[in-house]
């Protein structure tokens, strides 16, 4: 009977410290999400001297005091209803940035941690996971000769692609300066969308394809061989030329790997920021392979002193391009962010030379709600 007793409390004290990480737990609420869609946020913090949110409901940088109640419990309610949408959010307390201890859902952004939640209705609904048929999401390593690395890529398969023998159309989506295979997933809400879309019949069934355009990277931090350390955006190999003469490895790795139409007809590239800069110049450089093209928020020339044949001859190549008519050029920017004005000049160029394009501004800068919006407008109108 003592053994047993021993070998019980053993057993008790071990699962207790295989159990330690989910001690601490509150029963708080926040985000509340009320019936009218205004939104409460709480933070217990009974030494904290200022509790204050910030999240991208609110004007750019700024941020709300929280309000102290009984026991320590800070609150703040939204003073109107949040429009349908993906929202982020963290708190500041006494001027150190946190995370929500009460909402597991977060997201990366580069370096930074914030906590998410959806308001339904609208595109908020095409952010959500419906009962709808869903599609498979797949993290393959492939060969890259041209920058003598083997790397990872993020790859969306349409619902029923497993069981049938058809041919797809294929996506490639690619992530902004600082983001990687991931960023689309997480942040873009891409797998969400797709299904969502597919199944209200408003996109075809396509492959999607979420590349790492970070040149000198295996994968997304904490997934490569160089371990677990801190994400940064100053990378070598940024925007330089080196993503662009390397894409053609990707495409072959797809054709090679995948049930895909293999013609310039059925593939389609766009990216934000940097990786609308690399849309722009691989559909260019490449302009038999990419009949659908999307610059969200693009940037749109290199660097002064960036040297690569990648860039050489713009007008020449952006000339053989549209001499050769690909289906959609589709150019998104906000009214805010800071690459409007070379979105600005880049439309004029394409209206001095009689080059079509469609051209959608929204409200805001440079921020991911934007790349959400764009990629469901963009993603409608592909293959048709």
């Amino acid at each position: 009977m003592k053994n047993l007793f021993i070998a019980t409390a053993l057993f008790l004290c071990e699962f207790a410290f295989a159990q330690q990480a989910l001690w601490g737990g509150q029963q708080i609420v926040s985000p509340e999400i009320h019936e009218n869609n205004t939104v409460t946020f709480r933070f217990l913090a009974p030494k904290a001297v200022k509790v204050q949110l910030t999240g991208d409901f609110l004007p750019a940088r700024a941020s709300v005091d929280l309000k102290e109640g009984k026991d320590g419990l800070w609150e703040y309610t939204t003073p109107e209803p949040l429009a349908p949408e993906l929202y982020s959010y963290a708190f500041i307390v006494d001027g150190l940035k946190s995370i929500d201890p009460n909402n597991i859902y977060l997201n990366r952004d580069v370096a930074s941690l914030t906590n998410i939640f959806i308001i339904r209705g609208g595109r908020g609904d095409l952010y959500s996971v419906n009962k709808v048929a869903h599609g498979s999401l797949t993290r393959r390593w492939y060969d890259s000769p041209t920058l003598g690395l083997t790397r990872r890529i993020t790859i969306y398969t349409p619902p029923g692609y497993e069981k049938s023998s058809q041919k797809y159309p294929v996506f490639y989506l690619l992530h902004g300066m600082g983001g990687d295979e991931e960023a689309w997933v997480t942040l873009g809400r891409t797998v969400q969308i797709l299904d969502n879309l597919i199944a209200e019949g408003k996109a075809k069934p396509m492959i999607v394809v979420m590349t790492n355009g970070n040149a000198v990277q295996e994968a997304a931090p904490g997934e490569s061989s160089l371990g677990l350390y801190k994400p940064s955006m100053q990378l070598p190999k940024t925007m330089e030329g080196s993503m662009e003469t390397s894409f053609p490895d990707v495409v072959k790795f797809i054709d090679s790997n995948y049930r895909t139409l293999a013609n310039k007809a059925n593939r389609a590239i766009a990216g934000l920021s940097m990786g609308g800069f690399h849309a722009l110049h691989i559909s260019k450089q490449y302009p038999d392979w990419f009949d659908y093209v999307g610059l969200f928020s693009a940037a749109i020339l290199p660097d002064e002193g960036v040297s690569s044949g990648i860039y050489d001859d713009i007008d020449g190549k952006l000339k053989i391009q549209f001499a050769k008519k690909p289906r959609l050029y589709w150019i998104g920017i906000g009214k805010t962010d800071f690459l409007y004005q070379p979105n600005v000049d880049f439309r004029k160029k394409l209206d001095d030379k009689g080059y079509p394009y469609t051209y959608y501004e929204s409200e805001e800068g440079h921020i991911w709600k934007n790349w959400r919006i764009y990629l469901t407008e963009f993603v409608p109108v592909l293959f048709k």
